[in-house]
C-alpha cells in the first residue's frame, strides 16, 4: 500500500490555531461508515447519535509539560522533548540542537544542579538521556507544554490541551478527540444511559509523525505504553453481551481496545498492561470498536491510515473533501468526526 494513497492537500488556513470555547461547541461531522452519508452537527449534540447502553471508552492520559530547554557545556542551546520514560532516570527524547552525541552532557535551564547525559543515539533526533535526578517532579516548574509544531498561537490556558478526563501524566501530546467533552456533556450523556470506561495510552509524537516510507507497510511504528483496567474490560464485555456499541473516543483508545482484542485470543476481553506496537491500516479486522470519535488527521500519518481502515480509504477521502468544502477546522484544536453505523457495526 502506497503512503501517497493517504496524502491530501490542506491549505494552512484550515489548521485550527486556538481551541474553541466552550469545548463542546466544536462542529461534528457524522459519517455513516456503511453508506458514506454525512450529517453536520455540533459536538454538544452527539447524544442524538448514541443509544442507551452504548459504551464510550476514553483515554485518561495527561500531557506532560515535556519540553525542556538546556545547554551544552560549550554554551550551545538545546531543546529536549521527553517522549517516554524507560527507567526512573532514563528517557527516550527528541533533541533540537547541534553536536548532541553519545556522552554529551546537557545542563537543564532553570536548575543549575540538574543535568542529563546522552546514553544512546537513536534514529534522527531521538536520543536516550539519563538525568541526574528524576525529572518528572520538576516538569511543572521547568517544562513547557509541547504543542504540535503546526500551532503557532500561544496557549493562554495549558489545561485546554488536557482533556477533562486527564489523570496519569505520561503523554507528549493530547488525545485530541477527548478535548471536546465537558463535564456538563458527560453528565447529560450519562443521564441518557450512555456508559463510560477509561483506558490509558501515553501518546508519543511518533503517532502524529508523517510516514516517510514509500510503502506504508514498511513504516516502523514505535511502541506506546497502554493499560486496559479490569473495570474497563468488564464494561466492554457486558456492553457487547447486551448488544450495545463500543465507541472509542480517539484513535489512541482504538489502539488500546484492539490490542486487548488481539491479546485476548478471540475470547472475552482481559485486563492488560503492555507497550503496544499495533499498526492499524486498511485491511485490518476490527474486533471491538463499533464506532469512533476522532479529529481530522495529518496527511500521510498513521492516524489517517487507522480511520481509513475503519471507514474505507475512499470514504474518508470524500469526507475530508466535504469537511474542507464546509470549512471545518482541522487537527488538534479542530473539529470532530463521529464515524459509526446507525445500527450496530
Amino acid at each position: 500500500m502506497k503512503t501517497s494513497d493517504f496524502d491530501y492537500d490542506l491549505p494552512p488556513e484550515f489548521i485550527a490555531q486556538t481551541p474553541i470555547e466552550p469545548r463542546d461547541a466544536s462542529r461534528l461531522l457524522v459519517l455513516d461508515r456503511g453508506t458514506g452519508n454525512i450529517t453536520h452537527s455540533r459536538f454538544h449534540g452527539i447524544g442524538s447519535f448514541l443509544r442507551p447502553g452504548d459504551l464510550l471508552v476514553t483515554n485518561d492520559t495527561r500531557v506532560l509539560p515535556a519540553r525542556l530547554k538546556a545547554r551544552k557545556s560549550t554554551g550551545g542551546a538545546v531543546e529536549i522533548l521527553l517522549l517516554r520514560r524507560l527507567r526512573p532516570l532514563t528517557w527516550e527524547v527528541m533533541v533540537g540542537g547541534k553536536g548532541i552525541f553519545l556522552g554529551t552532557k546537557l545542563l537543564i535551564d532553570g536548575r543549575a544542579d540538574v543535568s542529563a547525559v546522552v546514553m544512546d543515539e537513536l534514529d534522527g533526533p531521538r536520543r536516550v538521556l539519563q538525568f541526574s535526578e528524576p525529572i518528572t517532579p520538576l516538569l511543572n516548574m521547568l517544562g513547557e507544554m509541547p504543542l504540535p509544531p503546526y500551532i503557532h498561537e500561544p496557549l493562554a490556558d495549558h489545561e485546554r490541551y488536557q482533556t477533562v478526563f486527564a489523570q496519569p501524566p505520561g503523554s507528549a501530546a493530547a488525545p485530541t478527540a477527548g478535548l471536546h467533552f465537558t463535564p456538563e456533556l458527560i453528565q447529560s450523556l450519562t443521564a441518557k444511559g450512555i456508559r463510560w470506561a477509561t483506558v490509558t495510552l501515553h501518546v508519543g509524537l511518533d503517532t502524529f509523525a508523517p510516514v516517510t516510507e514509500t510503502e506504508a507497510e514498511r513504516h516502523k511504528i514505535h511502541t506506546e505504553y497502554c493499560q486496559l483496567p479490569r473495570a474497563a474490560a468488564e464494561a466492554i464485555n457486558e456492553t457487547r453481551a447486551d448488544g450495545g456499541r463500543v465507541i472509542a473516543v480517539g484513535t489512541t483508545s482504538v489502539r488500546v481496545l484492539e490490542t486487548a482484542a488481539r491479546d485476548s485470543g478471540g475470547g472475552a476481553i482481559q485486563p492488560m498492561i503492555c507497550n503496544t506496537d499495533l499498526f492499524i491500516m486498511p485491511g485490518f479486522q476490527f474486533r471491538i470498536v463499533d464506532a469512533l470519535i476522532t479529529n481530522f488527521h495529518l496527511p500521510r500519518s498513521t492516524l489517517l491510515m487507522l480511520v481509513s481502515a475503519f471507514a474505507g480509504r475512499e470514504t474518508i477521502r470524500a469526507a475530508y473533501e466535504t469537511a474542507k468544502a464546509e470549512k471545518y477546522r482541522f487537527y488538534s484544536f479542530g473539529d470532530a468526526m463521529l464515524i459509526y453505523s446507525p445500527g450496530r457495526s
